[in-house]
């Protein structure tokens, strides 16, 4: 089932069941011609050959685990070792690769849809039953928002995000290389060489993940520079600045061309900036064919590898409390 969200402001988007995956964001340039700003595929059937979580939301556990396990309460869990020896984005059938229950709804702030999906203890090696409900709704201001919700009966960690690859140029346009961005974080968790957080948090001063004031995406991507060496170029959580909880500024992509802009709000202590370093030319919509660089996912989260890192922000929810998360992608148009 397909859900289509129009607001009556020009912006419309394409929800899937399958995977909750955001399929298409079409969205004005300053002369009124209308793109669609994520890449994806015309098809389900596209979507479940997919590796690389285009438009998904991705479960219970966003990002690496090292080692493909955790200990929580002294316990040990092994989970499916989807990207040897790591864990990645919820293992072989994450939240990306399972039909949710949508409904939908329209009110006087806009249209959207719920989602909803029950994971079963011991999902890719999770423990606890999960009870997770996504709603993406696009407002009368054309803000689309993402609030996620689960509750769980044993103790597991949870760590949820929106996976759209951007380009605002519209998708199948070329690269992002031109887009420029600015990531509101004084600091950011460097890998090892496993793609691996080493559990340090470093400020960007002097490195080319410092994005606090605009750059071009391409700018500094091919630097002779350690942590873009060992990523194939960026695919690193940075600190959102402020505090985590509250909804506040993390990134602003514009591409000058086209005059769009997204700015991303968000209410989690982090956000992934990754520039789809592995893309292998994978045919998307209309046959255009997707390269590293095609797009560029801003991926709200807590950070990789939490459960294994006792410095980071806990990920673990308990019987009785809830998780909830919020995320906003605010489109406009600059001059």
């Amino acid at each position: 089932m397909t859900y289509l969200l129009d607001a009556g402001t020009g912006i419309t988007i394409s929800v899937l069941e399958y995977g909750a995956i955001v399929q298409s964001i079409r969205v004005p340039d300053r002369e009124g011609r209308v793109a669609d700003v994520v890449l994806g595929y015309d098809t389900v059937a596209e979507y479940e050959r997919d590796r690389f979580y285009l438009g998904a939301v991705v479960g219970r556990c966003a990002g690496r685990i090292g080692g493909a396990a955790f200990t929580l309460d002294g316990t040990r869990y092994a989970l499916s070792p989807n990207d040897p020896p790591n864990h990645l984005h919820g293992g072989f059938r994450g939240f990306g690769k399972v039909t949710w229950h949508g409904e939908p709804f329209e009110d006087a702030s806009g249209a959207g849809v719920v989602l909803e999906h029950t994971s079963p203890d011991g999902d890719e090696g999770y423990p606890g039953t999960l009870d997770v409900r996504v709603t993406c709704m696009l407002s009368r201001e054309g803000v689309l928002s993402v609030e996620y919700h689960a509750v769980t009966d044993r103790p597991t960690p949870v760590n949820l995000t929106q996976h759209s690859y951007f380009n605002l140029a519209g998708e199948g346009s070329g690269d992002v290389l031109d887009h420029e961005l600015t990531v509101h974080a004084q600091s950011f968790t460097p890998l090892d060489d496993r793609l691996l957080p080493t559990g340090e948090i470093v400020s960007v001063e002097g490195t080319p993940l410092d994005f606090r004031a605009p750059h071009r995406v391409g700018e500094r991507i091919g630097v002779d520079d350690e942590q873009l060496r060992i990523a194939g170029g960026y695919d690193h959580n940075f600190v959102i600045d402020g505090e985590p909880g509250a909804l506040r500024p993390a990134a602003r992509l514009a591409d000058p061309a086209s005059g769009r802009v997204l700015e991303v709000f968000t209410t989690e202590p982090g956000m992934q900036l990754y520039t789809g370093n592995f893309l292998d030319g994978l045919a998307g919509k209309g046959g255009h064919r997707y390269g590293p660089r095609a797009g560029l996912c801003l991926e709200t989260q807590h950070f990789p590898d939490s459960p294994n890192q006792p410095g980071f922000p806990s990920v673990v929810l308990r019987p009785g409390e809830a998780y909830r998360s919020r995320t906003e992608f605010r489109f406009s148009v600059d001059g």
